[in-house]
C-alpha cells in the first residue's frame, strides 16, 4: 500500500547507495530508506544484548561493512552461519511538531529486536511478513556531524528448534530439524522509514465485487485510522478512485466515528461504480484501478482489481467463467543473492514463469517480496498466498504458543496482500497430518480465524494425505476447503479419481507435482513426465489447477539433498538456464494448439500457409481473446475463441524457406508458443 504524504519535512540526509535503492521498490514513493552501507557482526555466543552492542558507543572495530537489503547467508564470510547477527548504522534527525515516525522492515529472518539511541524499541518474530514501529520518541535531534542517531537490529535465523514458524519438528527424526529450504538470514528485504501525521491512515482494505448480470460492481473500503494524539478525534475520509489516470464520479456511504486517544478505529465507505465504469481483472486483461484514501493531512494510495472467483460444481471460476490453468511453485533462492528479490529477479523469475504457462500457483511456503504481488497485479498471475504451517507436528498443531504465531503471522501477510486482485486465495499450511484430529482442528481454526480478517478470499491447505488413506470425506481435513490442494507425486489418474469421490463438488487444484532432473532418465525423465501427467489430467475435468515443484532448483539441507547442496527439481537450473523441461511445459501448458492444414506452392516464391487455432478444452481451458499470431514479419489477430472453439487462418509467406516459425502472443505482451510449420512433414515444436 502506497503512502503519500501532504506535507513533508525536509530534515535528513541519509547516505545509501542509490544502486542499491534502485534495485528494491518501497512502495511509498515519500519513504526514507535506511539502505547502504550498515555495520555488521556475528554473535554465535549470543552475547551482544548483555555485552550492549546496541549502545552509541559502542566500539565498532571488529565490526564489517555490509549493503542492507543484506542476507548474511551467502556472503562468503558468514556462509551457513546460524544464529543471532547484528545490523547498526548513525543518521541524522530533526523532529517536526505533529508528526509521528514510524520505522519499517518488510522482512526481517527470522526473530528480530531494534534499539534506537541506547533503548530497545520492541521485537518480532517471523521472517516473511513485514511489521513496524512508531520510533518517535527514541529520536533526538542531530547536529551538523549528522550522525546523531543509532539504530541497531538484531536478527537471528535459527528456525532449526521446535516452536518457530517456519521450525523443526519433535519427533526425533534424522533430518527433520531442516525445513525444505535454507534458513537465509538477514535483513533481507527494504528497511525505512515513513513521516505520519498524529491521526494517519494505518491500513486500507478494498472490496470491488462485480455484479457479472448488470456490469456494475460494488466497491467497499475499510480504514483503519490510527490517533497518535492525545485527544479524541473524528476523521472526516475522502476518496478519489481513477482507471487509467482518469477520475470516476462516485457517491459514498460512509460510517463515522469516534478515535480515542492513542487507539485505532477501522471506518467503512461504500459506493456502486456503473456498468460504464467497470472494467474486469482478469489473466489476459489485468485492468488496475487507483485509490485515494484522504484522512485531513494524510493520503494514502493503493490499487486493487474488480474480478469475482468463485468455485462452484467442481469448477473454479473466474468472473463467472469457468478456467483451468497451470502453474509452478517458486523458491525464493538465487545465487549470491539467497533469499533477496531486487526487482530484476522479480522480473526474471515472474516473466519466465508467464511465458512458461504458469499462470496459476501457490509459489511457496512462505510469503515473498510484495513486488512479487505487484508484478501478477499488473501482468495478470493467480496467486495462492501460504503462511507458516510447513508439516508442523499433532503436538505442535495443538500448542498455544505456535497457534499464536501462526495467526500473527497470517494476519501479517493478509493485511499486506488483501488489496491484490492477483491473490485469489490463501493457505492455511502445506503437508501436515491433516487426517489426524490436531490437523482437522488446526484446519478449522485457521480457516474460520482467516475468515473474519478476509472473508473475500477462498482457503485452502495443501494436503499430501489424500493420495491413500481417506475413505470418507470427513477422515480429511480438506473437507473445510472451498476447494482440494494435493501433493501428487504419480499415479495420478487413480489418486485424482479417489479424490474426486471424496469431495465431488470441490475442484482440485494439484499444488505439486513433479519429477526431479537427477532421476534415472535424467532431464528427459521430467519430458516424458509431465506428457505422461498432461495425459491424464486431461481426462478429469475436476482438475483446475496443477503446479510444478518446482519452477527453479534451490539449496537446502533437507533429506534428499545432493552433495552440492541443490534440489534439482526445476524448469529451469539455479542460475535460471532452461531446461529441456521448460519448453515442453510451456507447449504443454498453452491454451491453444497450432496445426498446419495446408501449405501451398505459389508462383514467384509465394506460399500460403493455413493453419488450424484451436483453443483447448481440456486442460489448460479458458476463453481466448485478443490473442495474436506471428509470422512470416505479420501479426494477426486470431478470433476470439471458446474452449473447443477452432479457427483457421491463412498466412502469405515469400521466399524459399521450407519452414516458417510460428508465434502465439497474449494480449499482454507474453510469447507463449512457438512451432516450426513444415512445408512437408508434421508441425514441430521449436526451440
Amino acid at each position: 500500500m502506497t503512502h503519500l504524504r501532504s506535507v513533508l519535512p525536509i530534515f535528513l540526509i541519509l547516505w545509501f547507495a542509490p544502486t542499491v535503492f534502485a534495485q528494491y521498490t518501497i512502495r511509498d514513493p515519500n519513504a526514507i530508506p535506511l539502505h547502504g552501507e550498515w555495520m555488521f557482526a556475528m554473535d554465535p555466543m549470543d552475547v551482544g544484548e548483555t555485552g550492549k552492542w546496541y549502545r552509541e558507543a559502542a566500539p565498532l572495530g571488529h565490526w564489517n561493512k555490509v549493503t542492507v537489503p543484506h542476507c548474511f547467508s551467502v556472503d562468503p564470510r558468514y556462509q551457513f552461519y546460524t544464529g543471532t547477527a547484528w545490523y547498526r548504522r548513525t543518521f541524522p534527525w530533526k523532529p517536526t511538531a505533529g508528526k509521528r515516525v514510524i520505522l519499517h522492515f518488510d522482512a526481517a529472518y527470522y526473530e528480530t529486536t531494534v534499539w534506537i539511541n541506547n533503548r530497545k524499541v520492541g521485537t518480532h518474530e517471523g521472517g516473511y511478513t513485514p511489521f513496524h514501529f512508531d520510533v518517535t520518541e527514541y529520536l533526538k535531534e542531530g547536529q551538523s556531524n549528522g550522525s546523531d542517531n543509532t539504530i541497531a537490529v538484531s536478527v537471528n535465523n535459527d528456525t532449526w528448534r521446535v516452536g518457530t514458524i517456519p521450525g523443526a519438528k519433535d519427533n526425533n527424526e534424522p533430518n527433520d530439524p531442516f525445513p525444505g529450504w535454507l534458513n537465509y538470514g538477514g535483513l533481507i528485504r527494504p528497511v525505512y522509514l515513513t513521516v505520519e501525521p498524529e491521526v494517519y491512515v494505518d491500513n486500507v482494505k478494498v472490496e470491488a465485487v462485480p455484479d457479472l448480470q448488470k456490469g456494475a460492481a460494488t466497491l467497499k473500503i475499510k480504514t483503519r485510522i490510527r490517533n497518535a494524539s492525545n485527544q479524541a478525534v473524528k476523521p472526516k475520509l475522502a476518496f478519489r478512485v481513477e482507471q487509467n489516470g482518469k477520475p470516476i464520479t462516485l457517491t459514498w456511504k460512509q460510517t463515522a466515528g469516534n478515535v480515542a486517544p492513542n487507539q485505532t478505529t477501522v471506518l467503512e465507505a461504500e459506493t456502486t461504480l456503473k456498468a460504464t465504469d467497470v472494467k474486469l481483472w482478469s489473466i489476459d486483461q489485468p485492468t488496475l484501478y487507483d485509490v485515494q484514501v484522504i484522512a485531513s493531512s494524510d493520503t494514502v494510495r493503493t490499487h486493487f482489481g474488480i474480478r469475482k472467483v468463485e468455485v462452484r460444481n467442481a469448477q473454479l471460476l473466474l468472473n463467472g467463467q469457468p478456467i483451468k490453468v497451470a502453474g509452478g511453485n517458486r523458491v525464493v533462492d538465487y545465487p549470491s543473492l539467497g533469499s533477496l528479490e531486487p526487482d530484476w529477479v522479480v522480473e526474471k523469475d515472474m516473466r519466465l514463469m508467464k511465458e512458461a504457462g504458469m499462470e496459476l500457483q501457490r509459489l511457496t511456503h512462505y510469503t515473498p517480496s510484495e513486488t512479487i504481488y505487484d508484478w501478477a497485479d499488473r501482468n495478470g498471475m493467480l496467486l495462492i498466498s501460504e503462511a507458516g504451517n510447513w508439516q508442523l507436528t499433532p503436538r505442535e498443531m495443538d500448542n498455544d504458543t505456535i497457534r499464536t504465531k501462526f495467526r500473527q503471522q497470517f494476519r501479517e501477510m493478509a493485511e499486506r496482500d488483501w488489496n491484490h486482485p492477483s491473490v485469489i486465495a490463501y493457505s492455511v499450511g502445506n503437508e501436515y497430518l491433516s487426517e489426524q484430529p490436531a490437523g482437522q482442528r488446526w484446519t478449522k481454526d485457521m480457516i474460520a480465524y482467516a475468515r473474519e480478517l478476509d472473508p473475500t478470499r477462498l482457503y485452502t491447505f495443501a494436503s499430501m494425505r489424500l493420495n491413500t488413506l481417506p475413505k470418507k470425506p470427513e477422515d480429511e481435513a480438506s473437507q473445510y476447503c472451498d476447494f482440494i490442494s494435493t501433493n501428487t507425486y504419480g499415479n495420478h489418474t487413480n489418486i485424482l479419481k479417489h479424490i474426486h469421490s471424496l469431495y465431488p463438488d470441490k475442484p482440485i487444484f494439484i499444488s505439486e507435482y513433479g519429477t526431479r532432473a537427477d532421476g534415472k532418465d535424467s532431464e528427459a525423465g521430467q519430458v516424458s513426465h509431465i506428457e505422461k501427467f498432461l495425459t491424464d489430467v486431461r481426462q478429469l475435468p475436476y482438475v483446475v489447477g496443477a503446479s510444478w515443484w518446482s519452477f527453479n532448483d534451490y539449496l537446502s539441507r533437507h533429506d534428499g539433498t545432493n552433495a552440492d547442496g541443490t534440489r534439482p527439481w526445476g524448469l529451469v537450473r539455479w542460475d535460471r538456464s532452461k531446461r529441456p523441461l521448460y519448453k515442453a511445459h510451456q507447449t504443454g501448458m498453452a491454451p491453444v494448439t497450432v496445426e498446419k492444414i495446408s501449405w501451398q506452392q505459389g508462383n514467384e516464391g509465394v506460399h500460403t500457409v493455413t493453419l488450424r487455432i484451436t483453443a483447448r478444452n481440456d486442460f489448460p481451458a479458458y476463453a481466448i481473446k485478443n490473442y495474436q499470431l506471428k509470422a512470416a514479419n505479420a501479426t494477426i489477430l486470431i478470433p476470439d475463441l471458446q474452449p473447443g472453439q477452432q479457427a483457421t487462418l491463412t498466412i502469405p509467406v515469400r521466399g524459399f524457406d521450407k519452414t516458417l516459425m510460428v508465434e502465439v502472443v497474449k494480449p499482454t505482451g507474453f510469447s507463449i508458443l512457438t512451432q516450426i510449420i513444415d512445408s512437408t512433414n508434421d508441425t514441430r515444436t521449436g526451440n
